[in-house]
């Protein structure tokens, strides 16, 4: 009696938390490749993840459970179940001893590719599974060019998924959370676990909102957003950089006789068009008990900048100029040099911002010509 060997398919991840798009790559896999099963498998610790505070194993376990419900998903807890890293040629080495006569596919997509060399022990991945990389129709080209030296370095090949579905990030799904938006890219099953469980919810920043404008509201959460996604660019908290850019514009609503700024005196001189900065750190310190010197710092100063300043100060004074609703002319260069070189963006922006006050006679903060000149000189 000849046994028909199985094709299995490896899909990990953090899954902090699952969303719509880990459920379209999942199926496109089963699709793709012809799956008798695919094996989801939550990460215990991430190695690139080291350090960072993540929802708990329980937690992302059951949301798995919730989202990967299609005739052929696995959710598995080995990964979990263990107290070591979770590296994956321990997992595909594991699954391979458990199906020893069938063919793996480990599921990953261009960004984990891109990255499959600087692994622990990638040669032993590919010993025991197949590479599936997920690409979308852009970066057909791209992959193609790969075969070659990817089959030079290790003697195997990988397989390509067409996958068009859209970019969806975890991290701002995270943010949004905690600022108390809808997470419309999560199931509604999902959604109801996260919220019934209070996971990423953080009520002062929620509170802090409520205090601003609604498209106020909703610039702050875009520049949260863009802070929290580039906070380990600039080696800044990625927590810290969230309270940062959620708190940054608290008293830009306040009127002047608002209990929030009893007691606040701003500095002498003092523009009125950067007078919410130091007003906002006032209000985060005193009314949100926020201590943190880092984050009061780059509330204080993200429209007027400072010699010498801070990662974190840098990233939430950019995030503020160059979320993605600002739409003034050059913004689409700056956007561009930010992920090219944060310290020019940073130098380009406050000479841009300079140059706009003197042709439209406003008032330039002293502390930005300051910031400016430094950044220069350096």
């Amino acid at each position: 009696m000849v046994i028909k060997m199985k094709k299995i398919g490896l899909f990990g991840g953090t899954f902090d938390p699952v969303h719509r798009e880990h459920i379209a790559l999942a199926e496109c896999a089963l699709k793709s490749l012809e799956l008798d099963k695919l094996i989801v498998i939550p990460a215990r610790i991430p190695p690139h993840k080291r350090g960072k505070k993540i929802a708990s194993g329980e937690d992302r376990l059951s949301m798995c459970r919730l989202a990967f419900t299609a005739q052929g998903e696995e959710v598995s807890d080995w990964e979990l179940s263990r107290e070591e890293t979770s590296f994956s040629y321990l997992t595909c080495r594991h699954f391979k001893e458990r199906f020893p006569k069938d063919q793996l596919f480990f599921v990953m997509g261009t960004d984990m590719f891109d990255s499959f060399e600087t692994w622990k022990y990638p040669e032993d991945i590919v010993k025991n599974a197949t590479l599936a990389v997920c690409r979308r129709d852009k970066e057909a080209d791209y992959l193609k060019d790969r075969h070659s030296s990817f089959f030079d370095r290790y003697g195997a090949d990988f397989v390509e998924l067409p996958f068009n579905g859209a970019p969806v990030s975890s991290t701002r799904l995270r943010t949004i959370a905690a600022l108390g938006g809808e997470l419309s890219d999560l199931t509604e099953e999902v959604s109801a676990y996260v919220e019934e469980k209070g996971l990423y919810a953080e009520p002062l920043l929620k509170e802090a909102l409520s205090l601003e404008k609604q498209s106020r509201r909703e610039h702050s959460v875009r520049v949260a957003i863009m802070a929290v996604e580039n906070a380990h660019r600039f080696g800044a908290d990625e927590k810290k950089a969230l309270f940062a850019a959620g708190l940054h514009d608290c008293a830009k609503n306040l009127p002047p006789d608002s209990a929030y700024l009893k007691g606040f005196v701003p500095p002498k001189g003092c523009p009125l068009p950067v007078l919410h900065q130091y007003a906002g750190a006032y209000v985060a310190e005193h009314t949100f008990g926020v201590t943190d010197e880092e984050i009061l710092g780059a509330i204080r100063y993200h429209t007027s900048g400072r010699p010498h300043m801070t990662p974190l100060e840098k990233l939430v004074f950019l995030s503020d100029m160059l979320e993605e609703g600002r739409a003034y002319p050059g913004v689409d260069s700056l956007r561009a040099l930010f992920y090219q070189d944060p310290d020019l963006c940073l130098r380009e922006s406050l000479q841009r911002q300079l140059v706009h006050l003197k042709e439209t006679g406003g008032e330039i903060d002293p502390l930005t010509q300051m910031t400016y000149d430094s950044l220069k000189g350096e």
